[in-house]
């Protein structure tokens, strides 16, 4: 499917591509206008929108935040924009691009679709993004969050060699959790703890996540897996030292349009193999390997969040037998407080998700951490003073 919104302007391509193909990353120039635009975007909500508006909507809430903490809220804001956007836009695209479902194997891995270059240019603009902000206040958001945006960039900028640019709209699927985390945030700063809306976001939240990032996302990486070794199979056989026509033969399927009823039908078809020239090559053995670990890596963490939260659920469970917290806890079952339990349960574990989740990606911990400190500070000036 055609890139919904066009091509970028003939000038700005033109800027653009020399340097789009000194890195290798041809695809890029044609998309360099939603790239600017994402990138603006967010830049905008972060700096103008967020501060403006949040003080609006929570008066009694945002004004009273100490510099750091509304530094952490207007973050959020934008995670929260960001990952409702790219979601939907994913999900649309994974449904609607008729192209990318006919994709063969060797199509997932050297193909590509301009819708697809879509999802990977907002993905982009909001890594750059992420990474100016989590540069200029490293020492409020920590080292992880810095990590994390410069592998996130590095992996998606992928999508415009071309390579897995199938896979773009999939990976990103993982953001699907990234709302309700964000709300269950939000909740706490808000002063609605523990209230109906952040234990029907909490759930929400666990099922989200273990849907799309384990069930989900080990499934995807087997398959991404499965057609990266098969690229890999093809570059080792000796099958990409052939001329271009001929790798091109054997890696794109025949498209030409005879089944199409419109002009945009034969040009989508015809802009899988656009970029062939440039994957005539094969698979490069570092590429493969470099989206293999940062995908390990980050498969690694979603299964230790989860695993932290199961931890957390069961302490609730875990009292020594004949204890009074056990009998305490008979008690309240039998009282019918079984859904206050079912609550409790829900929240602590949501919380620990955030807790875990947001310390790597968002920074809340340090910036925790440094408001506590500060705090503490500023009330042993204000006794020094008032004693003196």
């Amino acid at each position: 499917m055609l890139d919904p919104f066009g091509p970028a302007p003939g000038w700005l391509h033109d800027l653009v591509h020399p340097w789009a193909l000194y890195f290798n990353l041809p695809a890029a120039s044609e998309h360099i206008h939603e790239i600017l635009f994402s990138f603006i975007g967010y830049q905008l909500i972060h700096f103008v929108i967020s501060p403006w508006l949040s003080p609006r909507l929570f008066p009694r809430h945002y004004q009273g935040l100490n510099r750091r903490t509304k530094l952490n809220w207007d973050v959020h804001v934008v995670s929260l924009v960001q990952s409702t956007t790219i979601n939907a836009a994913a999900l649309w695209v994974m449904f609607t691009d008729a192209e990318r479902k006919d994709m063969s194997i060797g199509e997932r891995v050297h193909g590509y679709t301009g819708s697809c270059g879509l999802i990977s240019a907002l993905a982009t603009g909001y890594f750059i993004y992420d990474l100016i902000i989590s540069t200029i206040y490293i020492r409020i958001f920590g080292v992880g969050m810095l990590f994390h945006a410069i592998s996130a960039l590095w992996v998606f900028s992928f999508g415009f060699r071309p390579f897995v640019n199938f896979y773009s709209p999939v990976f990103i699927l993982y953001e699907l959790s990234s709302p309700f985390l964000n709300i269950h945030w939000f909740c706490d700063k808000v002063g609605m703890t523990g209230s109906k809306l952040q234990w029907y976001n909490g759930m929400m939240l666990l099922f989200v996540f273990f849907s799309c990032r384990l069930v989900w996302g080990t499934w995807q990486s087997a398959l991404v897996y499965r057609d990266m070794w098969y690229a890999l199979k093809q570059t080792w056989s000796g099958t990409a030292a052939l001329d271009p026509a001929t790798v091109s033969t054997q890696i794109f399927q025949l498209r030409d349009g005879a089944m199409c009823l419109d002009e945009a039908c034969v040009r989508a078809g015809a802009e899988v193999s656009r970029f062939k020239a440039f994957t005539a090559d094969g698979v490069p053995t570092w590429l493969v390997g470099t989206y293999v670990v940062s995908n390990l890596v980050l498969n690694g963490l979603n299964y230790y969040w989860f695993s932290k939260m199961v931890e957390t659920v069961l302490k609730r469970f875990r009292t020594p037998a004949g204890s009074s917290d056990e009998k305490n806890k008979k008690k309240s079952v039998d009282g019918g407080s079984v859904e206050d339990l079912a609550q409790k349960v829900v929240l602590d574990a949501a919380k620990k998700l955030e807790e875990e989740e947001g310390a790597l990606f968002h920074g809340d911990e340090v910036a925790t951490v440094v408001d506590t400190v500060a705090e503490d500070l500023r009330k042993r000036k204000s006794t020094r003073a008032t004693s003196s």
